[in-house]
């Protein structure tokens, strides 16, 4: 038996192994994919503190394993199928086997909702994006387009507009359901455009993303937006399917965590993307892998 078992290898599971292995806690990491999460889905990472240009994303993410290697963490490249919970130890089956440990960090983090429009898959990490903080940098002085109409749409348009030469903002009705002081905020800004009662059709470019075309619902007419970067802002789904009815998630399926990053099962915590949280970055995700082993180790130390 682990004292500690991860579910998720993205930089948040990574983070957490080797937090525990420094802390000398016996550590399996689970990953159905590979290590390293949503980071290997962008190209280049430019705001990771002391690390200003990370174009090798694979190597930097190895890297991270390998460090929590060094100290003892286990990595297992194995789906997680069911998660339970009895007397206090938790057991974790996966497509080849069953794990127990003493404690449990979920850290399978989230996918972003994706359009599903022509060149959506073609030019991913190529100007499409689905992150304006971690790729609003590469598009300084050029133009933009968000589309969305939530708070993440209008938050992404207001941080590019700082950024970008000009950004469009694509919603697909007349009125944001975004909070109201984001949408003035948005409106004041002179080189913020508003494309409403539209929906992207299309995704185009050569090597990169050089437009977008957008249909207006009323009408049904096509328009050409000229743009170097599409940043996506429907929504993201956690990947907590798994931990349906083990865990108490929210109505849109993030693990529900208190201070301690705990969740509603004793001695079940949950790490970066796939907990109820305001901003999804690598470092907030690591930084919530730390957290969650040093309560780790005092839920260990108590039980």
């Amino acid at each position: 038996m682990y004292d500690l078992a991860i579910v998720g290898g993205g930089p948040a599971g990574l983070s957490a192994a080797l937090y525990a292995g420094r802390a000398g806690l016996s550590c399996v990491v689970l990953e159905k994919l590979f290590f390293g999460g949503q980071m290997l889905k962008t190209s280049e990472i430019d705001n990771y503190p002391g690390a200003p240009e990370i174009r090798d994303v694979f190597s930097f993410s190895e890297s991270m394993r390998a460090q929590a290697a060094e100290f003892g963490a286990e990595f297992k490249t194995e789906e997680v199928v069911e998660v339970r919970e009895n007397n206090g130890i938790k057991t974790i089956v996966t497509t080849n086997g069953e794990y127990r440990a003493k404690a449990l960090i979920l850290a399978t983090g989230a996918f972003p909702k994706k359009l599903g429009v022509p060149g959506e898959e073609e030019f991913a990490a190529k100007g499409v994006s689905y992150c304006a903080t971690c790729d609003g940098a590469f598009f300084k002085n050029k133009t933009a387009t968000v589309v969305g109409g939530g708070d993440t749409a209008l938050e992404d348009a207001l941080f590019l507009s700082a950024i970008c030469k000009t950004v469009y903002v694509v919603h697909r009705r007349d009125t944001f359901r975004g909070a109201k002081h984001l949408y003035n905020r948005a409106k004041n800004k002179e080189n913020i455009r508003f494309v409403l009662n539209s929906t992207v059709s299309e995704i185009v470019g050569e090597n990169t993303v050089t437009g977008v075309k957008v249909k207006n619902v009323k009408n049904e007419t096509e328009t050409l937006i000229d743009t170097n970067a599409v940043f996506i802002a429907i929504g993201s789904t956690p990947d907590s399917g798994v931990f349906k009815g083990f865990v108490k998630l929210d109505k849109y399926g993030y693990v529900i965590t208190d201070k301690n990053l705990q969740s509603s099962v004793s001695g079940v915590f949950a790490a970066g993307d796939v907990r109820q949280k305001t901003l999804r970055q690598i470092i907030t995700a690591a930084a919530d892998g730390a957290e969650s082993v040093y309560n780790v180790q005092k839920f260990i130390f108590e039980h």
